[in-house]
């Protein structure tokens, strides 16, 4: 199973919109929606994990953690962050990061 995260982001809301419309005009039925919404699901987990090559680093002041059913969530306030070659600093007053352990995903 695949981490449903990324439905939550602007592409996953965009998808999901779609293929309600669809649902709506009675194009798709509500299983092949639910097949994409998992396949995006796999996808988007797989292309993150194998793909992206970036690395920063972030420092900031802890305001709140949470470990529950193996996810991390993390409230920082006043975040700085760092991309690693070029140095360049990005600075927000707030920010949640929800981590999960990509090593016992099963696919």
């Amino acid at each position: 199973m695949s981490y449903q995260l990324y439905r939550n982001t602007t592409l996953g809301h965009t998808l999901q919109e779609s293929l309600d419309e669809l649902i709506q005009m009675g194009q798709i039925s509500p299983q092949l929606a639910l097949k994409v919404l998992l396949q995006f699901d796999k996808a988007i987990n797989t292309a993150l994990a194998n793909r992206v090559k970036a690395k920063i680093s972030f420092k900031g002041k802890l305001n709140t953690y949470r470990f529950c059913d193996n996810v991390w969530t993390f409230v920082l306030n006043q975040v700085e962050f760092r991309e690693a070659p070029v140095q360049e600093i990005a600075k927000v007053d707030k920010v949640k990061i929800v981590a999960c352990d990509g090593k016992s995903m099963q696919t």
